[in-house]
């Protein structure tokens, strides 16, 4: 078997559970704040939903996106030999920091879900609209990365 394929495969659908995840997270939050006043009925359903997406769906996809893509790494390094410097190719640099963003970004998401729950509401709607792309601007910059590996050795 293809170890290296399957690492790749699990980590490509690891990383579309994530961002999907992670747009709708916001939309539903647009929803919450305009929709939902604090201590309604409808607000307590909108806790609901937003705390099973991210306890079922986003937090696993980023816990196996971080894993799957730190074997990758060892991989790279280690099995192909590629070596330490592998990490220091511009465009190996750009994923990482991609990732790093968007695990920041899930970390406001997560921040702002305990804000709304607790009633406040944080930012507005119109807000959370303009975000909710964020994660797939990222990610075609890291498939653009990955895929094109400009400034590879």
């Amino acid at each position: 078997m293809d170890w290296y394929n399957l690492l790749r495969a699990l980590h490509i659908i690891a990383v579309i559970a994530w961002m999907s995840g992670m747009m709708y997270l916001p939309r539903l939050f647009a929803y919450h704040t305009e929709t939902a006043p604090p201590g309604s009925e409808f607000d307590a359903h909108f806790q609901v939903w937003e705390a099973k997406l991210l306890r079922i769906i986003i937090n696993p996809a980023m816990g196996l996106t971080w894993l799957l893509g730190l074997s990758l790494l060892y991989f790279h390094i280690f099995v192909a030999g590629r070596g330490w410097d592998f990490l220091l190719q511009p465009w190996i640099l750009t994923k990482l920091l991609v990732v790093i963003a968007l695990s920041g970004w899930h970390g406001f998401l997560s921040k702002s879900r305990r804000r709304l729950a607790a009633g406040e509401r944080p930012k507005s709607a119109k807000f959370w609209r303009a975000t909710n792309e964020i994660p797939f601007l990222l990610a075609i910059i890291a498939v653009l990365a990955v895929v094109l590996e400009f400034g590879s050795r």
